[in-house]
Parts: C-alpha cells; sequence; structure tokens
C-alpha cells in the first residue's frame, strides 16, 4: 500500500472511531435542508478525517459532505462520514466512512471503511481493488436476466423521476435487493451483485465507490453514459450488462417531483 493510501487508511480510522462511540451510544439528529438527517457524529467525525489529512498533505484541497469545500479543487479528498445516516441513527450497523482522492477532475485512489466490522475496501487507480488486501473482481455475469439489481430508497427513485427507468431493470432482471447506500457498490466490486441503479447522489455519496468498482473490473456513469460523479446519478454494473442497462433506462427519467 502506498503512502496516499496508507494516510487515507488511517484518517477514516480515525473518523470511523469517533462515529463508533456515538452510534455505541446514541445522540441527537437533525435534519439538513434537503431533509436528509445528520449528528454530531457526521461532522466530529468529518474534521477528524480532516486533520489527518491536512497533516499528511497540507496543499490538498477538500470536500466534505458537512463542511462543503475548502482549498484548492484540482487535487483534493472528497468525504463522506457516514454514508448510510439513516441506518446509523436507526441502530443498523450498515454504514461506512467513505473517501477518496481526486486529481484534475480524476478519482485515483479511494477508501471504504465499516467501523463496526474493521471491513476496509480499498482502490487505488490502475492498481486494483481490495477487500482487506483480497483482490476484489466483479461478476462474469452477461445477461440480464441472470443479473442482481441492487437498489437504494424506492421512494426516492419514485421521487426522482427514475421509476420507469427502475421498472424496466426490474423486470429485465433475475432478481433484486434494497441494501442502498455504499452495500450495493461493494456488492458489485466483489462480484456478488450486477448493477446498481442510483438517483439523488452527491459526489461525496459516490467518488470512493466509482474506483473501487472501476478498479475490480466493472463501470460506472451516470444515468445517461458519462463517467461523472457531478451529475447527480449513477449506474454501476460489472461492465458486460452496462450497455443494455444504458440501453434500459436512457431517456426513462422525468424531472424530479417538487
Amino acid at each position: 500500500m502506498d503512502r496516499v493510501l496508507e494516510v487515507m487508511v488511517e484518517a477514516a480510522r480515525a473518523g470511523g472511531e469517533i462515529a463508533l462511540a456515538h452510534f455505541r451510544r446514541g445522540g441527537e439528529v437533525r435534519l439538513k435542508p434537503d431533509g436528509s438527517p445528520v449528528t454530531a457524529a457526521d461532522c466530529e467525525a468529518e474534521e477528524a478525517i480532516a486533520e489527518v489529512l491536512r497533516a499528511a498533505f497540507p496543499e490538498h484541497g477538500f470536500l466534505g459532505e458537512e463542511a462543503g469545500a475548502r482549498g484548492p479543487a484540482e487535487r483534493r479528498f472528497i468525504v463522506d462520514p457516514i454514508d448510510g445516516t439513516r441506518n446509523f441513527v436507526r441502530g443498523i450497523p450498515l454504514w461506512a466512512t467513505l473517501l477518496a482522492l481526486e486529481e484534475q477532475g480524476e478519482v485515483t485512489a479511494g477508501i471504504v471503511h465499516q467501523p463496526v466490522t474493521g471491513t476496509l475496501h480499498t482502490a487505488r487507480l490502475g492498481q486494483g481493488a481490495f477487500l482487506d488486501g483480497r483482490r476484489l473482481r466483479v461478476s462474469r455475469i452477461a445477461a440480464l436476466g441472470e443479473a442482481t439489481l441492487l437498489h437504494a430508497t424506492l421512494g426516492l427513485l419514485r421521487r426522482e423521476g427514475c421509476w420507469e427507468a427502475f421498472l424496466r431493470l426490474v423486470d429485465s432482471t433475475g432478481q433484486q435487493r434494497g441494501f442502498g447506500d455504499f452495500l450495493c457498490y461493494t456488492l458489485v466490486a466483489e462480484g456478488k451483485g450486477d448493477i446498481v441503479l442510483a438517483p439523488g447522489v452527491k459526489p461525496w455519496d459516490l467518488a470512493a465507490l466509482k474506483i473501487l468498482v472501476e478498479e475490480a473490473g466493472g463501470r460506472f456513469t451516470d444515468m445517461t453514459g458519462v463517467p461523472t460523479i457531478y451529475s447527480g446519478t449513477a449506474l454501476a454494473t460489472n461492465g458486460r450488462l452496462h450497455a443494455p442497462a444504458l440501453d434500459l433506462i436512457r431517456g426513462r427519467c422525468e424531472e424530479p417531483l417538487a
């Protein structure tokens, strides 16, 4: 593991330790303007992550879910201190710390750390994706009828105008599972799922997961086929299924509901 990943792992674990302490004792939850929950754990964990990163790479910028952007955008870390906050506040142990490095608009490193279990996914551009040191590869399924479709909150798919696109994938795939958040993408990288469809997502939700899926041999774009984390939608697949999935959903999303 190179120094960049080593520092990123250290930072993710520092933030994860704080979040885990809050998770175990519970705490107050408030709502952001968009209706999503945030806790003291999110803010404290993000600052702990930022401190580790600043000490090692003071010249890098930072984009965090809670604190926003600061410093140069050409080379910056992108952080979601608790991905799966709704699980977190309900006491469901499926949440993770996401940390990525973006350089000149391309994600070059990613970390997914699950503090409850200690599970660690890592990815580095051109060097592969790993789960606790074990190399990951996506599935080899090439037929939609044999594929497993993974998704997040069904209400979000409807509110974001993607219900028709989602139903077309449901009708075409072999099975569907609603794991949500980071877990959908890590399962694709591990070869245990094949397609993820996600509207209403932010760069910090996606940066670490994009490189993880890609370095495991998969493909990641938005729902129009553009390889970006900034459009608000995501489609991740094992690669073989990407074109047929895009054919089914392209042009099938409407304007989000007010």
